[in-house]
C-alpha cells in the first residue's frame, strides 16, 4: 500500500504520571511507530476495575499513526506501560488537510 493511501488512525491511552506519559510518548515517536503523540494532563478518569468503582488523575496520550502500524504500536504500549490493561482504543481518521495528512504518514516511514 501506497504511502498516501494508508489510513490515518488516532489511537488513545492513558498514563499514571506525566514522567510515565512522556517517556511513552518519546519511545513511540522515536520508534516512528507514532508521527506525533499529545499530552493532556490533569484528566479525572472514573472507571469500574475488579468490581470497583475507581477514580485517577491519568494523562491522555492521543496517538497520531497508520493503520498498518496499529499491531506493533499496541505491542510497544504494553511493553512500557505500568498499568496491567493500558486503554488501547483506535479511532478512524476521516479527514484532515492534506499537507498535515502527508506529515503523518511520512513521519512514520524508516529513514
Amino acid at each position: 500500500m501506497e504511502m498516501e493511501s494508508q489510513p490515518c488512525r488516532i489511537v488513545l491511552t492513558t498514563a499514571s504520571s506525566r514522567a510515565e506519559a512522556g517517556r511513552i510518548a518519546h519511545a513511540l515517536v522515536e520508534a516512528r511507530l507514532a508521527a506525533c503523540v499529545n499530552l493532556v494532563e490533569n484528566i479525572r478518569s472514573v472507571y469500574r476495575w475488579q468490581g470497583q468503582v475507581e477514580q485517577a488523575e491519568e494523562v491522555l496520550l492521543l496517538i497520531k499513526t497508520g493503520e498498518p502500524l496499529l499491531p506493533a504500536l499496541q505491542q510497544k504500549i504494553h511493553e512500557l506501560h505500568s498499568y496491567e490493561l493500558p486503554e488501547f482504543l483506535v479511532l478512524p481518521v476521516a479527514g484532515g488537510s492534506a499537507p498535515y495528512l502527508h506529515w503523518l504518514r511520512e513521519a512514520l516511514l524508516p529513514e
